[in-house]
């Protein structure tokens, strides 16, 4: 999957890791020649006591030593450049796939392992890539050039490699067998980590009101104590592993030391060359070292790699049509033309048999019980879910067979959830229209009853909004969501029970003030308060997921029951009468 990844994701790359493999080779080459100078000079100029010797083949050695310095330098520069390059990409195609996601996919995946997979996971490409492409091509060529370099410089003490390179190479198994499923894991629960936090902080003030506290830090302590254990038993195979391969590291010196010396007291070999055959024998267990390293992070790049490609590679359930068909007028026209939805492994569906129509110029209510559906039939018309049977049209036009943004750009939606950007006041009603002058945002702001709260806030419409719109009373934030629909003047809106944090007085204006402002435009309320919806043009009530009743107020409380109820809970027996 690693692998995958990456030939993805590197080949724009392509120069830049040329580059890097080029000068790595380049160094490479060299660190393996510079044990052969330092022979010479053991050789032909400290033993012959030749000192311009010395001097000429030091000054090679230091000018080589420079030049490595200067390709190291530049290797890390164009490997920096390929992974962070990389990484980039990666974010933004994660962040690109995750906006095609519709609710089925989000539900998957979770916000907060999203944001893991976007963040912690990216990075964990990244540093493997950039370790890996200076490592990656190094270890080979050392470990390769060390080993016909030492049996170059003598045969007899080469034999050593016999016994030594297994012996590295089961610590290393033994590390990978029993690392890899632990770093696996670990990505897991940092996504616990990050759920726990996250429901914690947006939580904050539900958790401190129920005198949760407690439970909320024991339940954090759970999932830390499990990353915790997790990053501990890794820590410990390694505990392990580094000393044992210190201790084959430092016996095979002892060992080329021994047997060395001895050829050396025979004649059979010169001092110089034991001493470069010793730097060999480093360069290849240090290019060992260097492999393991890489292994190490082998794992969790594996993993990390996996659940990033789980991302980029998922097909989003709302996608766009092949051939888009664009309608022929904009009018705002809705039409449920028997239409059944059920969610993926729902029991029953959530919406039977609905066959009703949405008219410009007419506002048209939703009502009913809890769990009737209301919200569920609203987020078909934007193509939030696709319907199981029969089809809905806006314009005339199914909308599974328009364009996504062209369907969007005729919609205007306020969710039950009022949620604003981070920015400005301006910021968020530009969010529909980019274009729209203050005078717009101001007209939009009197319509949603907003104007007065605004221009008390220090700037006016430069006035800051935190994320969410934490720093926003939730009335408020419902109003500035309203403006925002206003903004965008579309042929459609839908209210998804938006008025619920206002005073019955700003409910009755704010409600005036759209009718005069969508006159033109189709217009669809959810609410729970009978209040709020009365006065509409035409209201439908939902039972069960089945449309039980249609018509105005006054023709539901003669023909509806479930309505008359509806209305006897909220206003009681005398709005009934």
């Amino acid at each position: 999957m690693l692998i995958r990844l990456l030939r993805t994701y590197v080949r724009p790359y392509a120069r830049e890791v040329a580059v890097v493999i080029a000068l790595v080779l380049i160094q490479s080459i060299a660190n393996l020649y510079l044990p052969n100078l330092n022979a010479d000079i053991i050789n032909n100029g400290v033993a012959k006591g030749d000192i311009p010797y010395i001097w000429r083949t030091g000054a090679v050695m230091l000018g080589i030593t420079l030049v490595l310095g200067l390709i190291a330098i530049a290797g890390v520069y164009w490997a920096s450049r390929a992974s962070m390059g990389v990484g980039r990409d990666l974010r933004a195609a994660v962040f690109g796939r995750v906006q095609g996601f519709s609710a089925q996919e989000m539900n998957r995946f979770g916000t907060a392992s999203l944001i893991t997979r976007n963040t912690n996971d990216v990075q964990q490409i990244q540093l493997f890539m950039q370790i890996a492409l200076t490592l990656m091509v190094s270890a080979p060529i050392m470990l390769v050039g060390g080993v016909f370099m030492a049996l170059r410089t003598d045969v007899t003490l080469s034999g050593l490699l016999i016994v030594v390179i297994p012996l590295l190479a089961a610590i290393v198994g033994f590390m990978l067998w029993k690392a890899v499923p632990l770093f696996r894991s670990m990505q897991v629960k940092i996504d616990r980590i990050n759920q726990v936090m996250r429901e914690q902080i947006m939580g904050v003030r539900v958790i401190r009101a129920f005198i949760r506290t407690p439970y909320e830090e024991r339940r954090f302590a759970e999932a830390n104590y499990d990353l915790t254990s997790t990053a501990l038993r890794v820590n410990r195979i390694f505990v392990f592993a580094f000393p044992a391969l210190m201790i084959v590291m430092n016996g095979t010196t002892i060992a080329v030391l021994w047997f060395g010396g001895h050829l050396v007291d025979s004649g059979q070999m010169s001092i110089g060359n034991m001493t470069a055959f010793l730097m060999y024998i480093m360069q290849i267990l240090f290019s060992l070292m260097m492999a393991v390293g890489l292994v190490i992070l082998v794992p969790r790049a594996e993993a990390s790699a996996a659940r990033l490609q789980d991302v980029v590679t998922t097909t989003p359930s709302i996608g766009e049509p092949a051939h888009p068909v664009a309608p022929s007028g904009i009018s705002g026209e809705v039409e449920f033309r028997g239409v059944t939805f059920g969610y993926p492994g729902g029991e029953k569906p959530v919406l039977q048999e609905l066959v009703f129509d949405l008219k410009p110029g007419e506002t048209t209510a939703i009502i009913g019980g809890t769990g009737a559906g209301k919200t569920t039939l609203l987020n078909l018309i934007p193509r939030f879910f696709d319907v199981s049977e029969g089809a809905v049209l806006v314009d005339g036009v199914d909308v599974r067979e328009q364009s996504l943004e062209g369907l969007w750009s005729r919609i205007g939606l306020v969710p039950q959830r009022a949620y604003l950007f981070g920015g400005t006041i301006a910021d968020n009603l530009r969010f529909g229209n980019e274009q729209a002058t203050d005078d717009e945002l101001w007209h939009a702001l009197e319509v949603a009853q907003a104007r007065d709260f605004v221009e008390t806030m220090p700037g006016g419409l430069a006035a800051p909004i935190d994320q969410g719109g934490t720093n926003v009373s939730g009335g408020q934030r419902q109003r500035l969501a309203i403006a925002r629909a206003v903004v965008k003047g579309p042929a459609v809106y839908l209210f998804d029970d938006c008025f619920s944090a206002l005073d019955a007085g700003t409910d009755a204006r704010l409600r005036a003030a759209l009718r005069a402002e969508t006159r033109r435009s189709t217009v669809l309320i959810v609410a729970q308060r009978v209040s709020t919806i009365m006065h509409a043009d035409r209201i439908i009530v939902l039972d069960d997921g089945r449309v039980v009743g249609m018509g105005t107020h006054a023709e539901l409380m003669v023909t509806c029951e479930p309505y008359r109820e509806i209305v006897d809970s909220q206003l009681g027996e005398a709005a009934v009468a």
